[in-house]
């Protein structure tokens, strides 16, 4: 059932000059159901940059969706308001009727993969709207080229990291020059480098179309980007318009980033430093930060940081990577050398140890994960286990000691209940059933705020449950190292807290955590040491603080946003620069 007020569904009706209006827009699934939005109201003119915020669950990917008609047509629901994006109506259109206008990049890219190579999954759309062999191929030297694609042009996308699939979808949208953008969490596996880069890019879309900051001179309007991001850090200050979605079915909060976000919890770290000092007007950047005085703090670092090198870890090691080298089969791929992943990576994880594994997309740092639990074995070199060469022992073995969970979660799950994926956990590895906290609530799940779903099937939950269930389950085996591949895509702040301070525990319980992940801030919080990879060697690995603040993490942009501001490596979060955090904790 659509309700579309009392305006007829036309092709026109937008106002001049505006790409996107919204007018008192309603939504619910069912007709039964809670409102997901609510009183939605906002207009986006032409080439203007709209940032879409808000926690998980509160209505944003909603928002989206309504843009090119996927919401009603494809999830179906009520709808009430009026809808108008580059002088369509995408309710009455649908998405089809939208495909031309509106380029949509979704949180998970994998989803909207057809081919099996990067050029021809970016050249698919292209081919189906019959654009000219010419110009088809001066648009994929461009995409290609602004996202530096251009070396995987022909690599299949099954051999690619995350960030690199995601650049590989952004692609995919940008190829077909869109009148309006829409894309969802597209930096959440870039790396700092690359989202850079994807930046840029799209700054420099109005010219590289023919459009400007007015009508567009080579008559196309000029792009409208929508933007959808939990890490406003990168973006906040890069939007126009904001709008700020807070509990589900409530009216958003709509004016500028700096307005909205002024007592927002999810606001850039400088933006909350700010608000606490009592600095105005508020900055949303370190630049606009730098014209503040810093507070004082004491430098809490301790060791030494080896780059280009091997660190001696102190304590026991559990795992232990020495000399790894690692290719993926197939030694050449149209006419070319396939090169190493990995080249002589060595290093140590003890017990109770927090380290962050970084490094730029393609680095490596997925495929030595995998290494490290089995999945992939080294072309050289070797992985020990307490010692053990993990050649010598199988799959079972292995994940008894060391869990592993993917950038796509999904793939450990595949029982009828999410206690199930406990159970299932607990009797593979020949251990009791797991002590609950309820019926049908073992613990695992209790501390990972699921027992409300405890009977739900796996595949009815968000995207952050699912990557809880499947912790969860790794968890049931009690491993005593735990690897994490992004784990916090999609994850809003205070889930992404809850997340680190679990893994906390964990590492205070004897358990060595290795977290893949792009996200410094979150690095900056949680971590205590940092091993970075940079075209399949070690780079740096060492002490947080002075990695970050190193050579290294200058190079490649690793610094978090208050460390950008003043330099010092005793001021990496908030909570370092009000004095709330002793380097002990840390």
């Amino acid at each position: 059932m659509i309700e579309t007020g009392t305006e007829p569904a036309t092709e026109t009706g937008t106002a001049i000059g505006t790409a996107i209006e919204i007018r008192d827009v309603g939504f619910r699934y069912r007709e039964d159901g809670p409102p997901v939005l609510r009183g939605v109201s906002l207009a986006v003119p032409l080439g203007g940059r709209l940032l879409v915020a808000g926690p998980s669950g509160s209505g944003k990917s909603t928002f989206l969706r309504l843009l090119n008609g996927l919401v009603p047509h494809f999830h179906g629901g009520v709808l009430s308001g009026r809808v108008r994006v580059a002088g369509r109506d995408p309710v009455a259109l649908g998405p089809g009727g939208m495909s031309d206008a509106v380029g949509f990049v979704f949180q998970n890219p994998e989803a909207q993969f057809v081919a099996e190579r990067v050029e021809d999954e970016v050249a698919f759309a292209l081919e189906n709207h019959g654009v000219p062999p010419e110009e088809m191929r001066r648009r994929l030297d461009t995409v290609l080229a602004g996202l530096d694609l251009g070396p995987l042009r022909h690599r299949r996308l099954t051999t690619l990291s995350g960030g690199e699939r995601q650049r590989v979808a952004l692609a995919s949208a940008l190829v077909l020059e869109p009148e309006v953008l829409v894309l969802d969490e597209p930096t959440s596996q870039l790396d700092p480098r690359s989202a850079d880069g994807l930046f840029r890019l799209l700054e420099e879309l109005p010219a590289r179309l023919g459009g400007s900051s007015g009508s567009g001179s080579g008559g196309r309007p000029p792009v409208t980007l929508v933007l959808s991001e939990h890490r406003l850090d990168r973006v906040a200050y890069r939007a126009d318009l904001a709008c700020l979605f807070g509990d589900t079915g409530e009216p958003p909060r709509v004016g500028s980033p700096r307005e909205v976000l002024a007592d927002s919890d999810l606001a850039p770290p400088v933006t909350r430093l700010g608000r606490r000092l009592g600095w105005s007007p508020l900055p949303l950047t370190a630049a606009e930060a730098a014209l503040f005085p810093p507070p004082s703090a004491k430098d809490p670092t301790d060791g030494r940081t080896v780059v280009r090198g091997r660190t001696v870890v102190r304590g026991r090691n559990v795992v232990h990577g020495r000399d790894l080298v690692f290719r993926y089969p197939g030694t050449r791929q149209t006419g070319r050398d396939v090169p190493n992943v990995l080249r002589g990576v060595s290093f140590a994880l003890a017990a109770g140890e927090r380290v962050a594994l970084l490094g730029p997309n393609g680095s490596g740092k997925s495929t030595l994960l995998k290494l490290l639990v089995g999945l992939l074995r080294p072309t050289g070199g070797r992985v020990e286990l307490h010692g053990e060469d993990t050649r010598d022992l199988d799959l079972l073995e292995i994940t008894s000691t060391v869990g592993f969970v993917p950038q796509n979660p999904s793939r450990l799950l595949f029982q009828e209940t999410v206690a199930g994926e406990v159970r299932y956990t607990r009797e593979s590895h020949g251990l009791p059933p797991a002590a609950e906290t309820a019926p049908n609530v073992p613990v695992p799940l209790a501390r990972l705020d699921l027992a409300a779903h405890a009977e739900t099937h796996p595949f009815d939950l968000s995207t952050g449950e699912r990557q809880r269930a499947a912790l969860a389950a790794i968890l049931a085996a009690e491993p005593e190292v735990l690897l994490l591949d992004e784990p916090t895509r999609g994850l809003d702040a205070p889930r992404k807290e809850a997340l680190a301070r679990l893994l906390a525990e964990l590492a205070a319980e004897g358990v060595a955590v290795l977290l893949a992940t792009h996200d410094v801030e979150l690095v900056a919080r949680w971590a205590r040491r940092a091993l970075v990879l940079e075209d399949g060697e070690v780079a740096a690995d060492g002490p947080v603080r002075d990695v970050l603040a190193g050579p290294v993490g200058e190079r490649l942009r690793l610094r978090p946003q208050l460390l950008r501001l003043w330099g010092d490596p005793a001021i990496l979060t908030v909570e370092d620069a009000l004095g709330l955090r002793s380097g002990e904790e840390r």
